[in-house]
Parts: structure tokens; C-alpha cells; sequence
């Protein structure tokens, strides 16, 4: 009798269990995209822009100095006119050069201005920015040649932070944001969604920036959660740490898998150490931009809560100081890219550094001073513009 109640009760508690398996829903899927996204929202928040207008308007350092850079550029002439392509056609290294620097420095221009309609309350600077974005977005219908992945990544990464301010901040209207809207789905997002994994890594990298500040301003939750993805590949096969193992990862979806297509991938470079970037040999200037892109995302993704900063920021620590530090003086090893660097880093570390000193409390003595001693940043005219006003000593 007990062994057949025993039976019956086993019979029982599994028939429980394939009911529970049957009718009980599955756990939801943990996406990257926030369920609600906040504007403005791309590389600057509400909070971030108030705080810093706070500081220039009090005539504080170094947003003050920042901020009177800003304005007396010609990014933020109000006589400016802009200079819109139906098809932006740029070649390696921007040869040839069809509206690739007017694309470029007109999206700026959008961003400047947008920035300056918040700081001053002018309206003017509202509207001057809206007419450069209504310029484009009624004229633009491709980019082509090689570099035009890239191309889309720099315009298409500032375009997005300007929209996001005048649409969420400027009450006086703006008749054609829809189709704005639909320039960056239409003609810029295709280019940048699939990433460019066979590339040196500052392509990829910028052209997820543009990605993940695309479809945060046209709300698209797959396009957001595929670059979320694309990025957190990428970055382990951009910087290196030792926990890595004997060898950097190798960029996902590339065909690049074996000892020697990494180390020439990394510029021939075959000792490996905390911070090193895939292209430390190839320059630092190409590099400062990959790391650039890195602070970025992370920023607007922290921005939209789904902060990314936790998953990289070792990686991102790594990179600053490693490369600030020959910024600084040090000498090259003669294990370091045969014993030589070109330097010219850029002012692109104002994002990172204060991401990680400022608000982790991570010390970084050697992005602190080189980052100090490069102020106001200014902009590169690619895609990196006016981060010491926004994003210096920045608590938000």
C-alpha cells in the first residue's frame, strides 16, 4: 500500500510539474532598449544640459570658457547657410569629397546651434538649426563609395543629438520633424545598422554610435537593442585586457579567427597589455575616435537607462589611461609598435573620464591631466563636439 501511494504521489508531482511547464508563461526577455524612451536622450539629458547652462551662465570654469568657444565659432553663425546633397558620394579618406565635410560640419552646425538655443534662449539659434536639418532631410537621398558606412556613422551620430534638443525643448514648432525622422530611418540607418566587422574598429564602433542615437530619436527598439548587441561584441575585440587571454577577441561576424590574422589586424602589434586598442599602431587619432564612440553609447545608454558603463568601463578605464599616458610623456617600450606612437589622441576623453572618476569614483591620473590640460574641447568637425560644456565635472 505505501509503495503504491508512493507511486501515485511521484505520478502526481510530475504531472504538477509538465502542467507548470505547460501554462506557465516564460520569463519576459531581458532587451536592451528601455520600454520608454528619454528625451532629449542622445549623448545629452535634460538634467546634463541644465547643469552645465548653470555653470556658464554663472560665468564658472571651464564651462564658461567652453561655452564662449561654442558661440564665437562660425558652427554657430546665424548667417550660415547650409550645403545639402541629394547623393553624398565620399571615397577612402574623404577622396573624393562630394558634400562629406559639408554633411559633416552641417550636422555640427545643427548640434551647435541646437546647444545654443538651449544655453541663450534664443529662438534664433531654434530656428537656424532647424532650417540646416530641413535642408538636409529635404534633399539627401544616399551616401555612396567606400567610405560611405562611415560617412553616415559621423553625420549620422551628431544629427540625432541636435534633433533630440529641438524637438523635446523648442515649443515653437517644427513643421518637418516627420521627415527628419525618416531621413535618419531611410537613408542613415541603413548604413550603419550591420555594423562593418572586417573594418579597423573605429568604423563599427561610430556607426553604432549613429545606430543607438537613430533609433532612439525615431523610437525603434530593435534597431536599439541590435546595436546594444553589435557594441558589446565589439568592444572586447576593440581593447584588450589581460583576462582576455594570450590574444585580443576577434571582431564578431568577421572571418578573422586565427593567431596571425590578429596580430595583423592589430597593426602587427603581438604583445598585448591592459588598455591596448586594435589600432594603438595604426594611430592614436583613429584610436581616440573608437573611444570616443565607446563613451558615447555607454553615456546615452545610461541616459535611457539601461546603462551600459558596468559591462565596458574596465575596458574604457584601460584605453583612457593607457593612451593619455604617452599623451603625457612616457616613453614607448620597444614592445609598443616597434618602439613608436604617433600621437594626437584628441580631445575626446571629457565622456569617459567623467563617466568613471567623476561619477564612479575610479582614479585616473593620467586621463585627469591630460584631459584638464586640453580644455575647452572644442570640436574634431567629424563628430566629437563641445563635450567640456557638457559633459565636464558633470554629476547628471
Amino acid at each position: 500500500m505505501t509503495r503504491t501511494r508512493t507511486a501515485l504521489l511521484s505520478v502526481l508531482a510530475l504531472l504538477a510539474g509538465v502542467l507548470s511547464l505547460q501554462f506557465t508563461a516564460p520569463a519576459p526577455r531581458a532587451t536592451a532598449a528601455p520600454a520608454a524612451f528619454t528625451h532629449p536622450g542622445v549623448l545629452v539629458s535634460r538634467a546634463q544640459l541644465d547643469f552645465a547652462r548653470s555653470k556658464a551662465q554663472a560665468g564658472q570654469q571651464p564651462w564658461k570658457g567652453a561655452y564662449d568657444g561654442m558661440l564665437a565659432s562660425s558652427y554657430a553663425s546665424l548667417s550660415r547657410t547650409a550645403k545639402p546633397r541629394a547623393v553624398v558620394e565620399c571615397g577612402s579618406s574623404s577622396n573624393p569629397n562630394y558634400g562629406c565635410t559639408d554633411e559633416r560640419q552641417d550636422a555640427i552646425a545643427a548640434y551647435t546651434d541646437a546647444l545654443a538655443w538651449y544655453f541663450t534662449g534664443d529662438s534664433r539659434y531654434a530656428k537656424k538649426s532647424i532650417e540646416i536639418m530641413d535642408a538636409w532631410s529635404a534633399t539627401i537621398t544616399d551616401h555612396t563609395n567606400s567610405n560611405a558606412p562611415l560617412q553616415s556613422g559621423w553625420s549620422g551620430s551628431t544629427w540625432p543629438r541636435a534633433a533630440e534638443i529641438i524637438k523635446y525643448t523648442y515649443d515653437g514648432g517644427w513643421p518637418n520633424a516627420n521627415r527628419f525622422r525618416n531621413m535618419l530611418r531611410d537613408v542613415y540607418l541603413p548604413e550603419v545598422i550591420n555594423g562593418a566587422a572586417t573594418k579597423n574598429g573605429n568604423w563599427e564602433l561610430v556607426m553604432t554610435e549613429a545606430a543607438i542615437g537613430i533609433s532612439v530619436f525615431i523610437e525603434d527598439r530593435t534597431s536599439y537593442d541590435k546595436a546594444v548587441s553589435t557594441f558589446l561584441a565589439r568592444v572586447p575585440a576593440y581593447i584588450y585586457v589581460t583576462g582576455d587571454g594570450d590574444l585580443p577577441a576577434p571582431p564578431a561576424g568577421s572571418s578573422i579567427d586565427t593567431r596571425a590574422e590578429i596580430i595583423t589586424y592589430w597593426q602587427d602589434q603581438s604583445t598585448f597589455t591592459d588598455g591596448l586598442a586594435q589600432e594603438t599602431c595604426r594611430d592614436f587619432g583613429h584610436t581616440g575616435w573608437g573611444i570616443a564612440s565607446v563613451a558615447d553609447i555607454a553615456e546615452t545608454s545610461r541616459i535611457q537607462g539601461q546603462d551600459l558603463y558596468p559591462r565596458i568601463q574596465e575596458r574604457l578605464r584601460h584605453a583612457l589611461g593607457f593612451h593619455t599616458s604617452y599623451e603625457n610623456g612616457t616613453a614607448v617600450p620597444s614592445w609598443l609598435c616597434g618602439g613608436s606612437v604617433s600621437t594626437g589622441l584628441g580631445r575626446v576623453t571629457e565622456v569617459g573620464f567623467n563617466a568613471l572618476h567623476n561619477r564612479l569614483g575610479i582614479a585616473m591620473s593620467n586621463t585627469q591631466k591630460y584631459t584638464e590640460a586640453h580644455r575647452p574641447s572644442g570640436t574634431d568637425n567629424y563628430f566629437n563636439a563641445w563635450t567640456t560644456l557638457t559633459h565636464a565635472d558633470n554629476p547628471n
